[in-house]
């Protein structure tokens, strides 16, 4: 890639122009009034784009720094006569492509060790025999609106407002815009999302808010009770929303005024976002 006055961009750049490219058009593909089929079929196309960005930057500025080695190798080898240097070209081409495709071998690999893990471990805790459950990969984050997009959707069965939780029975949010093969998971922080729940081993109950940038609080708990700072949070069924017992977090800062007649708790999530790559869909509880 060159400017209009012959500069190099580095592969930095290029890649930066790429990142901002695509966050400026999900940002625009979420304002408009695109249909959902529209949506569909874009997250669709570039959800391989975004894994790679996402989960593989570094493999990606690795490729742009080998084709602009083999660019150096085709222009600056003048002590080659131009066949050799075609050549020479075509070799490394080769071995660029075969060490691509060795790549997407081991990440595919790698992408079945960690479903294995990730069922293992669900089937330690139980959770095959308290829930329905549909396994999911994370392709997608959008930190910005607090929501996430999943590999399942209504072809697999997935309803709006299913919920979504980790192996370890960490609630993340619920389905929010449901398509055809990918769902838009909303959140527990996200400021569209309030439900019951209370600490755990007491009878203190209270309403989770979500307050966007990842943060969330526990609202609503009587001046008279006492919490504590470490307490854990579950939720309730009250609403019918999610189920009894999944994990919200702990709480982290105890806020209370003298002239509410409630008191407020910070909540530390359960779960780290820069973490989540495959999740659990519950189909029915």
């Amino acid at each position: 890639m060159k400017i209009s006055n012959g500069v190099k961009l580095s592969p930095k750049v290029k890649i930066g122009l790429i990142i901002v490219l695509l966050i400026t058009f999900f940002i625009v593909l979420n304002l408009t009034g695109f249909s959902k089929e529209a949506k569909n079929f874009f997250y669709l196309i570039s959800s391989p784009i975004q894994r790679t960005l996402w989960r593989a930057g570094d493999n990606l500025s690795d490729f742009f720094e080998v084709i602009s080695e083999i660019e150096k190798l085709k222009k600056g080898a003048d002590e080659l006569s131009f066949i050799d240097t075609l050549r020479c070209a075509r070799v490394n081409e080769e071995l660029l492509l075969k060490n691509q495709a060795l790549e997407a071998e081991n990440a595919r690999l790698k992408e079945l060790k960690k479903e294995n893990e990730v069922l293992r471990e669900a089937l330690e805790i139980g959770l095959e025999k308290e829930f329905k459950l549909l396994l999911s990969d994370v392709t997608g984050k959008d930190i910005s609106q607090d929501a996430l997009l999943i590999n399942k959707g209504s072809k697999d069965g997935i309803l709006k407002d299913f919920p979504v939780i980790t192996q370890q029975k960490a609630l993340i949010g619920r389905c929010g815009e449901v398509y055809e093969n990918f769902s838009k998971v909303i959140l527990i922080s996200n400021k569209e999302s309030s439900f019951d729940a209370k600490i755990s081993d007491s009878d203190i109950q209270g309403l989770v808010k979500g307050k966007g940038n990842l943060k969330l609080f526990l609202d609503l708990i009587p001046q008279e009770k006492e919490i504590n700072e470490g307490a854990i949070i579950v939720t309730t069924a009250l609403g019918g929303i999610f189920p009894d017992g999944l994990l919200v977090g702990e709480i982290k800062k105890v806020l209370k005024s003298d002239i509410q007649p409630w008191q407020q708790a910070e909540i530390e999530p359960a779960f780290d976002i820069k973490e989540l790559e495959t999740l659990f869909i519950l189909i029915n509880f």
